[in-house]
């Protein structure tokens, strides 16, 4: 049987290169310009096996249109496409249910290997490959362009991490995976600790910095660091900001 993808995206050049792409490929490919024309099609006919579902569009944004897809067609996998692509952004999208999370702008490969990658792990998933750990940190699991992003700290058998490093193990599109290690740098940890009034930083703030440049190599690279090593090498101001807010609060 022919697998149905549904395009939801206020912006038609989108829709129509997605559409070509899948089609290509031998979907069967549907389309909505918003939330509420989705629903109108959803409510007729509930047997899509992918949503394709961009973030910002008028009325109704895609978080929004994602609670009302997962009570519609609860078996479909999901995935969010945007523009503004963030971490927190992508892993509230999971949270709700979302399977992937593209960023804008997309190459056609990019759209294939993300549908096929979700319907993937619809039909053979990889769960009991990693253990007990991935399924409890489920939530905290970032996919983003067909690769799936987990903190080597939630897998079982990790190797152990200095503590200028981050481990993460980086699940590709074809279902093959990759430990990839960020360092980070005197340059980046310098500033951080002086914003933090040179008390120790806590442990959850280099791993989400690490996670956001791991991230965003992949959102725009689509592809893993070729050594297998990144070199995080300084933090945006707005983030160091953060480190003064608990001393703020007191």
């Amino acid at each position: 049987m022919t697998e149905r993808v549904l395009i939801i995206d206020d912006e038609e050049n989108i829709r129509q290169m997605i559409r070509l792409t899948l089609e290509t490929a031998g979907y069967e490919v549907g389309e909505a310009k918003d939330g509420m024309e989705a629903f109108a099609v959803l409510g007729s006919d509930s047997s899509w096996d992918v949503v394709l579902l961009d973030q910002r569009m008028p009325e109704m944004q895609g978080t929004d249109v994602l609670r009302r897809l997962k009570v519609l067609v609860p078996s479909a996998a999901v995935i969010m496409m945007t523009a503004f692509a963030s971490v927190e952004l992508a892993v509230e999208a999971m949270k709700l249910g979302a399977t992937d999370f593209l960023r804008k702008p997309m190459t056609p490969e990019i759209v294939r290997n993300a549908v096929s990658a979700v319907r993937a792990k619809v039909t053979k998933p990889h769960v009991e490959e990693i253990g007990d750990e991935y399924k409890q940190s489920r939530a905290r699991m970032v996919t983003m362009n067909g690769f799936t992003l987990l903190r080597a700290s939630d897998v079982k058998g990790a190797l152990p991490q200095k503590p200028n490093e981050r481990r993460f193990l980086v699940r590709r599109p074809n279902g093959s995976e990759r430990e990839v290690v960020v360092e980070i740098s005197d340059e980046a940890i310098e500033p951080a600790t002086q914003f933090a009034g040179g008390e120790p930083i806590e442990r959850s703030f280099w791993t989400t910095q690490a996670e956001t440049f791991l991230s965003d190599f992949i959102w725009t690279d689509g592809n893993l660091p070729g050594t297998g090593r990144l070199i995080l090498k300084a933090i945006e101001r707005e983030q160091l900001e953060k480190l003064r807010q608990p001393e703020k609060q007191k």
